[in-house]
């Protein structure tokens, strides 16, 4: 949930967001000034009370009186505070429908063409044919199957058979080896998540027509089908008082992940780039504020660790400020090249959500014994999306004959070097 006193920032974010920064600052200005009038009569109901103690006669006008206006404080009390009450909550309410604040190292700007590239790794591939993109390819050699899944699930879902189906779980083995091994606790957690989960990552409220969910006859008994693995992961702490000393916290997870991608109709309809359900392996971190910027810097890496040991050419871009995530406050879209496409597209996104998740999931840490808790930094990324290193590799991968190498540090895994 974004810190009040930072409403001023979130508007770098573009004017979309300045009706509701404006509707928010109104509410609680009216919030502020009942606060204000409900102590002052809070006051006079006390000294009506004080008065009325030190008369005697009890049964006197004056006493009759001071009762009379006593009651009528009271209830002037009692309707201010249930105002008070709405109130507070129409301001919570508008609070999380906006965004976080982008951090002062964030480029303006009001859309992707104006990303930052910061770095580019390793060189496109080149062929001495046109390379085929993964549609093609994974149609050909009998691993991707489009139309069984559309019998099945419709449009936006893949069957992955045969030596891509062993090749996606080597991917995911591989990725969470490299991950621990860098000092990531393994999880794997529920995918079936409660609203409050939800909403303390920020995919709730706003985002709610782009998941999916299950029917229930009472609130209490929905899910939410899993949308990505930081969900369930940053909500392992909700509600808590962490330990200075455990802090940084490092989490990673596989999940299979669902999204109705309610806002991207017509967009990536080809091949498996863009599905209502795919595989993701997560990585997470709680930290100090003051240490939350060098731990994304890490975590970036620990994310381009993947990319460099399967030899996949990529590069890094900075989001602008009107490009950002809901939640993030900075952001690195690390983008692999799909020589099919010939296009860079995203593999994985590392952010810093700063204190924003924090304070609607409700998690703190004490810095030291005694000390009055504060909000943890919560940080996040796609460690990477598997379907995504799939195409990358059967893109960047291709021979002639539609025959894809396996990158060596995988051939330990699949036991075969060719699909």
């Amino acid at each position: 949930m974004l810190d009040p006193e930072r409403l001023g920032d979130v508007l770098r974010r573009g004017p979309a967001v300045k009706e509701q920064v404006d509707a928010f600052r109104a509410l609680d200005a009216e919030r502020r000034a009942l606060q204000h009038q409900l102590d002052a009569v809070r006051s006079q109901r006390n000294a009506a009370n004080d008065g009325m103690a030190r008369i005697a006669d009890k049964k006197s006008d004056d006493f009759a009186r001071m009762r009379d206006g006593l009651r009528a404080l009271s209830t002037e009390v009692k309707e201010g505070e249930a105002r008070l009450a709405e109130l507070e909550a129409g301001a919570r309410a508008k609070l999380l429908y906006l965004p976080n604040a982008p951090h002062a190292s964030v480029p303006d700007g009001a859309g992707e063409q104006e990303n930052r590239i910061v770095s580019v790794w390793g060189e496109k591939p080149t062929f001495a044919f046109a390379p085929k993109d993964h549609v093609d390819l994974g149609v050909g050699r009998g691993i991707l199957d489009f139309e069984r899944a559309a019998k099945m699930s419709g449009a936006r879902f893949t069957v992955v058979m045969g030596k891509g189906a062993k090749l996606m779980r080597s991917l995911l083995a591989f990725m969470l080896d490299v991950h621990t091994e860098r000092g990531y606790t393994e999880v794997w957690p529920p995918v079936l998540i409660k609203r409050h989960a939800m909403e303390g990552t920020g995919q709730l409220p706003k985002f709610e027509d782009d998941a999916f969910k299950t029917s229930a006859a009472r609130p209490e008994d929905e899910y939410f089908l899993c949308p990505t693995a930081e969900v369930p992961l940053t909500n392992l702490h909700r509600e808590e008082i962490l330990e200075a000393s455990a802090l940084p916290i490092r989490y990673t997870a596989y999940t299979a992940c669902f999204r109705a991608e309610a806002g991207a109709y017509g967009k990536d309809t080809r091949g498996m780039i863009r599905q209502h359900q795919f595989d993701k392996v997560e990585v997470v971190k709680f930290v100090r504020p003051e240490t939350s910027y060098a731990e994304l810097e890490l975590l970036r890496g620990d994310a381009e660790e993947i990319l460099r040991r399967l030899g996949l050419h990529y590069r890094v871009s900075l989001l602008c400020s009107g490009d950002l995530g809901f939640s993030s406050a900075k952001t690195y879209d690390l983008e692999v090249w799909l020589p099919g496409q010939d296009a860079f597209r995203e593999i994985s996104s590392c952010s810093n959500f700063e204190d924003f998740q924090a304070r609607r999931a409700m998690i703190r840490y004490r810095p030291a014994p005694g000390e009055k808790a504060r909000h943890v930094h919560t940080l996040n990324g796609s460690g990477l999306a598997i379907g995504r290193t799939l195409v990358a590799i059967l893109e960047q991968y291709q021979d002639e004959d539609g025959t894809i190498r396996v990158p060596d540090a995988l051939v330990p895994y699949t036991r075969f070097d060719r699909v």
